[in-house]
Formats: C-alpha cells, sequence, structure tokens
C-alpha cells in the first residue's frame, strides 16, 4: 500500500487532518451511540435513495438498497483517493465508510425491538433482511460484531496515515537535505 505512488503531503495537511479526525472523534463520543448528527443525516439521504435505486434492479434486493446506498459514496470517495493517489483523500473515504458501519450497526441491533423511528414509516429493513436469513435472533450480536469492525475501520486509516508521515516523510525531508547539500557543494 505504500510503495503505491501517494502525492507528497505537506506537514501542515497532515496537522489539518488529524485536527480535522481529533474533532470528528469529539463529535462522535458528543452524540447519540451510533448516531452523529450531521454526518448521519446526510448518511440518511443516500440510505433511502438507495432503496429505489436497487429496487429498480430487483425487489428482493430492495431492502439491502439502503445499506448499498449509504456506503457507495464514501466507497467512491476512497477510489477516487486510491485512484488519484491522494493518501489524505483515500484515508477519509474509509474513515466515512467505517462510521457508516456504527449507524449500520445501530440500525441492525434495533431489528427486533423496532424502537428507532423510520423513515416514511415503512419496514425495518434489517428485521426484513435478518428474518429472511432466519438470524434476526442474533441482531445484537451481529451488531456488536460490526461495531468493533467499524472502530478498527476508523482507526486504520490514521494509523496508516501516522506510518506515511514517520516513514515517508522523513524521506522527504531528507530528500530535500540531499538537494540542498547537493546544491550548497555545487557553488563552492
Amino acid at each position: 500500500m505504500f510503495g503505491k505512488g501517494w502525492e507528497r503531503i505537506g506537514t501542515a495537511q497532515y496537522i489539518l487532518f488529524g485536527a480535522g479526525f481529533a474533532g470528528f472523534l469529539g463529535l462522535l463520543f458528543a452524540s447519540e451511540p451510533g448516531f452523529i448528527w450531521i454526518i448521519d443525516h446526510a448518511n440518511l439521504l443516500f440510505h433511502e435513495a438507495g432503496h429505489p435505486i436497487i429496487g429498480l434492479l430487483s425487489s428482493r434486493l430492495e431492502p439491502y438498497g439502503g445499506t448499498i446506498g449509504q456506503l457507495t459514496f464514501p466507497v467512491v470517495l476512497a477510489i477516487t483517493g486510491w485512484r488519484r493517489g491522494k493518501l489524505l483523500l483515500f484515508a477519509g473515504g474509509l474513515i466515512w465508510f467505517f462510521q457508516n458501519f456504527l449507524n449500520i450497526a445501530r440500525y441492525m441491533a434495533d431489528a427486533r425491538t423496532l424502537r428507532l423511528p423510520l423513515v416514511g414509516g415503512g419496514d425495518h429493513d434489517w428485521n426484513t433482511i435478518l428474518a429472511s436469513w432466519d438470524i434476526l435472533m442474533y441482531d445484537t450480536r451481529i451488531a456488536n460484531v460490526l461495531r468493533i469492525i467499524a472502530w478498527i475501520g476508523i482507526f486504520a486509516p490514521m494509523v496508516m496515515i501516522f506510518a506515511h508521515a514517520c516513514f515517508f516523510g522523513s524521506r522527504a525531508r531528507s530528500d530535500q537535505a540531499d538537494l540542498s547539500f547537493e546544491s550548497l557543494n555545487r557553488e563552492a
């Protein structure tokens, strides 16, 4: 992954990304578990848009459309970052992707109790999905596993950014120092 030709990242960009991540964590811990108001309302729009789009392709897959819809945009963002060699964009897409898992886990854990308000008052996606697989009784267990995956997925890109800053940021600085030293030798 680090062998990829990532665009050079300046110190200020690392600091801003880290500060943004810290702000994101602040929102995450200050919010209702599994629901960051500003982010998850946007995710809800993508979720709801996914139902009719996937429903056009298959009525059997329509309950999955919401989850597919809300995960599509972070995946597109991460792929765009990967293809353009922009590590911070790639990491941001991954963080957003895995943050969605917290919201999905919240919704999944509600599959039997049906306490969460539903947009439009329709069917509960995860009740329908888990019941069709005959695993509805494991809704909270599956949701807990998804939460663990979410937290690992949220922090893994930050570890990747930190490693890149330590190993490749220092190499870029030493390359610049070598160039400066060479230019001094030419002048002498």
